[in-house]
C-alpha cells in the first residue's frame, strides 16, 4: 500500500524573505563563530589533514628542530669539527664543502658506509672527508683508533684506514696487517696528542647528540647513523647551497 505524502504549505512572500534573511545572517554568525571563537580547532583539522596527505612534513619538521638544536653547538666548534686530525682526510685540499664523519673501525654501519663515502669523493672534487676516531665498541675499537691515529700523524691515515676496512673487524691480526700496509707500529705508544684527539672527540659527539656511530656533520646538519649515500649527497649539495 503507497502512502501519499502531502506537499509541503506553500510560503508567503513575506515568510520566504524572512527565511532567506535569516538564513544569510545565520551563516555569517556561524562563520564569526568559528574565526573568533575557535581558531585553535581549525589550525589543528589544517596540520592534521596536511600531516595526512604529507607525511613527510612530520619528518621534516622534527629534522628541522635538531638542526637548530645543534647549531649552537656548530657555530661554537665549526673549526674543531671540520679541521682534521694531521692527515686524518680525504679529497680536496681546499674544499668548498667538508663531510665530517666520527666512526669506529668496530662498528657495521660505519663499514656499510664507507663505499658511499669513497663514491662521493670520486664524484665531488670539491668535496673533503674528514675522519673523527670514536672507539666506543670495546678494547680492539680503541687500539685501531690509537693506531690509526699514529697513522695519521705519520702522513699515512689513508693507507692504513683503506687496509683495515679490507682485512675485516679490528682484531690482533687485521691491526697488524694494517699497520704493516701503512709501515706503522701495530701498538700505539703512549701519545699526549692522541689521547687529547680521542677525548676532544668524545667530547664534540656528545654535544651533537650522538646515538652511536656513524655521526655525519656537514654544514648545518646533523646525521645520526648509516643514513646512506642520496642522504649524504643531499646534505652536501645543501651545504654547499648554503655557503
Amino acid at each position: 500500500m503507497n502512502e501519499t505524502v502531502a506537499p509541503p504549505p506553500a510560503r508567503s512572500s513575506g515568510t520566504l524573505g524572512a527565511a532567506i534573511a535569516g538564513g544569510v545572517i545565520g551563516s555569517v554568525l556561524t562563520a564569526v563563530a568559528l574565526i573568533v571563537a575557535a581558531p585553535d580547532f581549525l589550525a589543528s583539522r589544517m596540520v592534521r589533514q596536511g600531516l595526512l596527505a604529507d607525511p613527510a612534513i612530520l619528518s621534516d619538521t622534527v629534522d628541522a628542530m635538531r638542526d637548530a638544536q645543534y647549531q649552537p653547538v656548530l657555530q661554537a666548534n665549526r673549526a674543531a669539527i671540520e679541521t682534521p686530525f694531521a692527515s686524518s682526510w680525504k679529497g680536496a685540499a681546499k674544499p668548498d664543502v667538508t663531510l665530517v664523519e666520527f666512526y669506529d673501525y668496530a662498528c657495521p654501519y660505519c663499514k656499510a658506509s664507507n663505499p658511499f663515502i669513497d663514491r662521493l669523493l670520486k664524484e665531488d672534487k670539491g668535496l673533503r672527508v674528514v675522519y673523527r676516531e670514536l672507539p666506543i665498541l670495546g678494547p680492539d675499537s680503541l687500539t685501531a683508533a690509537r693506531v690509526s691515529l699514529q697513522a695519521s700523524k705519520a702522513g699515512r691515515f689513508a693507507q692504513f684506514h683503506d687496509a683495515l676496512w679490507g682485512a675485516g673487524r679490528p682484531a690482533a691480526d687485521t691491526i697488524a696487517a694494517a699497520s704493516q700496509a701503512a709501515a706503522v707500529a701495530p701498538a700505539a705508544r703512549n701519545d699526549p696528542e692522541i689521547e687529547a684527539e680521542l677525548k676532544r672527540n668524545f667530547g664534540l659527539a656528545g654535544q651533537l647528540g650522538a646515538t652511536g656511530t656513524p655521526l655525519f656533520i656537514v654544514g648545518d646538519k646533523v646525521l645520526n647513523g648509516a643514513v646512506g649515500y642520496d642522504a649524504l649527497k643531499d646534505a652536501i649539495a645543501k651545504a654547499r647551497r648554503a655557503s
